[in-house]
């Protein structure tokens, strides 16, 4: 067979795999219909029918298993082209797996083709019953056959709204049904049902293909909705994102020569992020490079709350932070979640509350009460704090960051002034 799509004639399937049939008629059909390589962008993920991968000349995107639905969907939202045809495989395994992607893309009737292998089983992993699998049909966990009748898979899609769905028999010249498929303007699903020569045929011995699919109830057809295709509609048009972001001017200067690695942690609650957050642009407003990462509970609301930071006078190529620097804690919350890599420190500082117990370290330990202002205001106390205790930026610029971003009236500016005036 020679194929402008298809780089071999020799697929890597089993011998007597319909999935042999199903990539030589679908490509077939595809260059029937003037599809060029670089017209289609094929999309598959875990099983069989994904090792097609390297035979095709087309744009080919692999993705995990049951996930090209969606990741084929994600195409077509990209896609402004009309020539270009997204076409997904899928084996019933990923379609068990990633149903509500199918139904999802079948309700937004997405322009893309799913060509969904249904050999009843998950046949790359063993052999075992899918979500597809017909009652009565045996598997490696339903030797003695399904108890359950599998998804509708057509009606399913049918029912959500895609414009064209078809089961077909993966047996002699079927192209045309995947012609009518592919031509189709919105989300069209051409299942082909088959039987896998490994597991199928050796657990359902003289057992006919035309027989299965009669006994499981599902019919043989066609079914048609007429709706135009999703189109994306273009709202209106956003400016540069960047251009909100306000402009931090260099006002003050620093006297960092290396880059430094911060930790601030307490309690949920506490105001920790925005603590670091101002912290960040104050270093920023003295001609650091900044970059800070926060981490807290899925609760938010309770636990620990810690914010990392790096502080650098040059470019900062990596953010990650193993044994810190500089740790300011100033709660229970924020000494249990550090305490490890507190113990792992074997220089630096650790600038802790009084109020907690000192932990075993390498670090300098600088305590001091910083919830004297208040629990909610302690974080910010102990930027303040650390700014003028170390030098490495003018604690000035930390209030100059709280005036710029109008938080002056909401803070308790003048008690933290007061509580760090006499260091």
């Amino acid at each position: 067979m020679s194929s402008q799509l298809l780089n071999t004639s020799s697929l890597p399937y089993c011998k007597g795999c319909g999935h042999d049939l199903i990539a030589k008629q679908s490509m077939k059909a595809l260059e029937d219909l003037g599809f060029s390589p670089l017209d289609v962008i094929m999309v598959t993920d875990i099983g069989c029918h994904g090792i097609i991968d390297k035979c095709l000349n087309t744009h080919t995107v692999h993705g995990l298993h049951g996930r090209s639905a969606a990741l084929g969907a994600g195409i077509s939202y990209g896609l402004e082209n009309p020539d270009k045809k997204v076409v997904v495989f899928i084996g019933d395994g990923g379609a068990t797996i990633g149903l509500q992607h199918i139904m999802e893309a079948a309700r937004l009737n997405l322009n893309m083709t799913v060509i969904l292998h249904n050999n009843m089983l998950y046949g790359m992993t063993g052999g075992q019953t899918s979500g597809l699998t017909p009652k009565n049909f045996a598997t490696t966990t339903s030797y003695e056959g399904n108890p359950l009748s599998g998804y509708d898979i057509c009606a399913l899609t049918h029912t959500a709204g895609a414009s064209y769905t078809c089961r077909v028999l993966g047996i002699g010249d079927i192209s045309d049904k995947f012609s009518s498929a592919f031509q189709v303007k919105g989300f069209s699903l051409l299942e082909i049902v088959e039987i896998c020569p490994s597991y199928g045929v050796k657990l359902n011995p003289r057992r006919k293909l035309n027989e299965i699919v009669e006994s499981s109830g599902r019919k043989i057809g066609e079914w048609e909705n007429s709706r135009p295709a999703y189109k994306l509609s273009q709202g209106k048009k956003t400016k540069d994102l960047l251009s909100k972001v306000s402009i931090i001017d260099r006002e003050y200067t620093h006297n960092l020569k290396e880059p430094i690695s911060i930790i601030l942690s307490g309690s949920a609650g506490e105001g920790v992020q925005l603590a670091a957050a101002i912290l960040s642009k104050s270093a920023i407003r003295s001609g650091l490079d900044v970059t800070q990462k926060g981490s807290y509970p899925v609760t938010v609301g309770v636990g620990f709350s810690t914010a990392e930071l790096n502080l650098s006078p040059g470019k900062i190529n990596f953010h990650g932070i193993n044994i810190p620097d500089v740790v300011i804690i100033t709660s229970e919350d924020g000494l249990k979640h550090n305490l490890k890599r507190i113990n792992n420190m074997k220089k630096g500082v650790l600038y802790i509350d009084k109020s907690l117990d000192i932990p075993e370290t390498g670090a300098e330990i600088i305590q001091y009460d910083f919830r004297s202002v208040g629990a909610k205001n302690a974080a910010l106390t102990s930027i303040v704090f650390f700014s003028k205790k170390s030098g490495i930026i003018n604690y000035k610029s930390i209030f100059k960051t709280i005036e710029s971003e109008s938080m002056d009236k909401k803070l308790p500016v003048d008690k933290i002034k007061n509580s760090i005036a006499g260091l």
